[in-house]
């Protein structure tokens, strides 16, 4: 999958937007923000509580009302295993899930090689593996009680190398290793960035250490932005997502024009 900037074109806010629909204990629920929702972001993320709750007729419900869906499980076991999980995911036409960076190059390679055949098999786009680098309710001092030697960015940066040499697509991870990525990385290597907040935003019992705004993330090189809560506890989610959106549109611009001054500076 080539850039934004390769294609030479400014998505639209809502393509780049991924809504993290973990909520209550009625599918029913869940279903009503996607209708909410589906015209305001690119994908809907189903984590470990919805799945573990609704199983894999949320993602079909999901799909049937003209949604997209970031199966967010984040795979982390022997290869084989995680192999066959991608597998499923691809039969269930996600368009995006994940992996931890952690389970290692052998893991990575075989996932990232089952979802392109399978997909291929059943002539349907393959959908976007990522991989998980240091979850971002994390920092220097839980790495160093961990037994990590390295810091967050530098353990961030070696597991991104590792995914992309692996054939990943790309990593989700803290606004704040976007730069370290890209640089690392290249331009086509796709960042998934959670950890965002709205300007001047605080939220009760928030477990996210490493934050930034949509428009900061969007401008520092993140490809996707993760959103849940802000959205979800707004007065008016749709509004929200709208807002959400009008400040991916507005990084991207940022980000051309901080790239044409450095090339006109190098000039």
């Amino acid at each position: 999958m080539v850039s934004w900037q390769q294609k030479n074109i400014r998505p639209k806010g809502s393509e780049r937007l991924i809504f993290a629909l973990d909520v209550g204990d009625e599918m029913n629920a869940a279903l009503r923000l996607v209708e909410r929702l589906r015209d305001h972001v690119g994908l809907f993320k189903v984590g470990k509580e919805a799945f573990t709750r609704f199983g894999p007729e949320l993602p079909a419900a999901i799909l049937r009302q003209g949604g997209k869906v970031f199966l967010d499980l984040k795979f982390h076991d022997i290869p084989n295993t995680v192999a066959a999980a991608a597998l499923q995911a691809v039969k269930l036409q996600v368009s995006m899930f994940n992996v931890h960076a952690l389970g290692g190059p052998t893991m990575m390679s075989r996932t990232a090689a089952i979802a392109r055949e399978t997909a291929l098999a059943s002539k349907r786009e393959p959908p976007i593996t990522l991989a998980v680098t240091v979850l971002t309710s994390l920092n220097d001092d839980d790495l160093r009680q961990l037994g990590f030697t390295l810091t967050c960015s530098d353990l961030v940066v070696r597991l991104a190398c590792l995914a992309r040499k692996a054939g990943l697509a790309g990593v989700v991870a803290s606004p704040h290793d976007i730069v370290s990525i890209r640089a690392a990385c290249g331009d086509d290597f796709i960042i998934v960035t959670p950890g965002i907040r709205m300007e001047g935003e605080t939220i009760g019992g928030d477990d996210q250490k490493r934050v930034l705004t949509p428009k900061e993330a969007i401008r520092r090189g993140a490809d996707y932005i993760v959103v849940g809560r802000p959205i979800r506890t707004a007065a008016d989610p749709e509004a929200q997502a709208r807002e959400i959106g009008r400040q991916i549109v507005e990084g991207f611009e940022l980000r051309h024009h901080d790239r044409q001054g450095l090339k006109e500076a190098s000039s």
